[in-house]
């Protein structure tokens, strides 16, 4: 069942509305005068309730939504773990990070580099983030928000694209990030409505309209397997999800990198008004993270019994469409698209501020504010250009997208993880160090997964991790570089939180430990 005129009408009113709820956002702009810290940094002034919504919608995409729900489709709810440790993350960020980052009153990752280290560090990887963002992040969005399209209402993959390429930009290429973190709140509150609904619908069909817990019994009763968060080594699906690791392996690395060192993930909360205010931002976006698996994850364990014979994983949730009624279907395709254009603004966003702010401006110099915001939004359209070219070619041949990117950014994330980390705490830490840090984790995971095919990717981001650790020390302690970056010195930084951050991270501690230890 393909959405009908009334799912259309649903549709189109919130695409109108979103537009002009950004349109209102920006209306000052204008007016007042764009510079890059409004345009890049939303002013420095966003509320933590906009931070932590706006950390879960640019988070929650597609790759999540089709590509998580692909996942549990095959392997089950021990593909969760990347959302349930990501709350755990979370918290370790806001009170280690953040004050670090926020002291520094930096725009970009890269730029703490510079600070840290050198502009040769600072180059390298912004050309490295830039890399990943076009041609992994936005392409794995793009391609999974077309299928999607393709799958729900009719229409060609490349068309799809096409639409969520331009809505996206019409929404948030005036604004900046002001307009994507405001607009949201709409956006997730429209995702987790949508999300619990499907889900209840879909467990409500596997128990033939007996209710959402009789259909979670059944899918825990015939589904036994789908149920495990620790894989056993004999488990088919144990190469991708590899037992204990995602408690205390390389689920680590993963995790650190994304929610400390991502760009287009931290930018929100370097745009708080205070270190306070990003913290609660961040407790507030880790408790919606142990409620994404219900959205993103349950329901593709029920299409194992719905929907047994769909040609590919990452089509699940598509077919659950099918369940929804006239109109609430168009309701619950918004939600989807809501997801998939927040990140694709995100990224953009945060693609347009590393090359404006990192690269060009330090070649381009002296010019207006108004300039470099020019810049930054005709690099938001280039880069949305290419992923729209890239992306049936980069992805189109895999089964679970969302695999392939963890797979593939696997191969850099240990460097990545010890330049910041061994940057931050450590003073002996040289620029060289940090460097060969980020050529030894791509050398090293190349050469592991080649001598050693059948070793799970997840347990070599641990050993590449541990063997960059050692190339980074081995290299700081052996040179006679000196440091003198201000950066290096942690002392002046306060890493005491408020008692409602540690009431809130002790919270997810006690619900982990239950989930963890109900479904072992």
């Amino acid at each position: 069942m393909k959405l009908q005129t009334l799912d259309y009408g649903v549709f189109i009113a919130y695409a109108v509305g979103l537009l002009i709820l950004a349109l209102w956002i920006s209306r000052n702009d204008k007016k007042e005068g764009a510079n890059t810290e409004d345009y890049f940094l939303a002013s420095k002034a966003l509320p933590w309730w906009a931070i932590g919504a706006s950390l879960i919608a640019s988070n929650i995409s597609a790759e999540q939504i089709i590509g998580m729900s692909g996942s549990g489709f095959a392997l089950g709810m021990g593909i969760a773990s990347y959302e349930f440790m990501a709350a755990i993350t979370l918290i370790l960020v806001g009170k280690y990070l953040l004050p670090i980052f926020l002291k520094n009153n930096i725009y970009t990752m890269p730029q703490y580099l510079e600070q840290r280290f050198d502009s040769r560090v600072k180059t390298v990887m912004a050309i490295f983030w830039l890399l990943v963002y076009v041609f992994v992040n936005l392409t794995s969005v793009l391609w999974l928000g077309g299928l999607a399209f393709e799958s729900v209402a009719g229409v060609d993959a490349m068309f799809g694209m096409i639409f969520l390429a331009v809505f996206s930009i019409a929404y948030s290429l005036y604004g900046g990030l002001k307009a994507v973190a405001y607009t949201d709140i709409v956006q997730v509150v429209l995702l987790v409505f949508g999300g619990l609904l499907l889900s209840y619908l879909a467990l409500d069909a596997v128990a033939d309209g007996q209710g959402f817990l009789a259909g979670f019994g059944i899918l825990t009763e015939e589904l036994p397997g789908h149920f495990d968060m620790i894989l056993s080594p004999d488990n088919p699906q144990y190469i991708n999800l590899p037992g204990i690791s995602v408690l205390v392996g390389g689920l680590w690395v993963t995790n650190i990198a994304y929610w400390g060192f991502n760009q287009y993930i931290i930018q929100r909360a370097l745009a708080a008004s205070s270190v306070e205010e990003a913290q609660k931002g961040i407790a507030f976006a880790a408790y919606l993270k142990l409620l994404m698996p219900v959205i993103v994850v349950l329901p593709g364990i029920a299409a194992v019994i719905l929907y047994p014979e769909i040609p590919k994983n990452d089509l699940a949730y598509p077919a659950l469409m099918d369940l929804m009624p006239v109109g609430i279907k168009g309701l619950i395709f918004a939600a989807l698209v809501a997801a998939i254009v927040s990140s694709l603004a995100s990224m953009t966003n945060s693609i347009s501020t590393i090359f404006t702010m990192d690269l060009y401006s330090k070649m381009v110099k002296n010019r207006s504010q108004r300039h470099y915001v020019h810049i930054g939004r005709i690099t938001s359209l280039v880069s949305l250009c290419i992923g729209l070219v890239m992306a049936e070619p980069l992805l189109g041949k895999f089964d679970q997208a969302f695999q392939y990117i963890q797979e593939f950014t696997g191969l850099f994330t240990p460097g990545i993880v010890v330049i910041f980390v061994t940057g931050m705490f450590w003073k002996r830490t040289t620029a060289t160090a940090a460097l060969m840090a980020a050529v030894g984790s791509a050398a090293f995971s190349l050469a592991i997964k080649f001598l050693f095919p059948e070793f799970p990717f997840m347990d070599r981001m641990g050993v590449v991790l541990l063997l960059c650790f050692a190339l980074a020390i081995g290299l700081s302690l052996m040179s006679k570089e000196e440091q003198h970056s201000t950066c290096a010195d942690i002392s002046t930084i306060s890493f005491e939180t408020s008692k409602g951050f540690n009431i809130a991270g002790i919270g997810c501690v006690i619900i982990l430990t239950i989930i963890y230890t109900v479904w072992w």
